[in-house]
């Protein structure tokens, strides 16, 4: 009997990760500049925190993701291991 093997998922990959990171960073930026360009400057300082805040958040996913994705494999073997499985 043969054991199922597990492919890491694409996130985890290094250049869908990185591709997404930038395309994502990138348009955000464009979007950011836009908006400085067409907005009232009474209302600049909220939109460009959001703005910013998603960049923010894509910089955390692009760094955090891998690890996250470790974590599980490692539950999940830590998890097997104690069943009396075989990992």
């Amino acid at each position: 009997m043969t054991r199922p093997t597990i492919e890491p998922l694409a996130e985890g990959r290094w250049l869908f990760r990185r591709l997404y990171a930038f395309a994502v960073s990138a348009g955000l930026w464009v979007l950011l500049m836009r908006t400085v360009g067409r907005m009232p400057p009474e209302m600049l300082p909220r939109m460009t925190d959001g703005l910013m805040g998603l960049l923010a958040l894509i910089l955390v996913l692009y760094l955090v993701a891998p690890t996250a994705q470790q974590l599980v494999a490692l539950l999940a073997n830590a998890r097997l291991k104690m069943m009396g499985g075989r990992p």
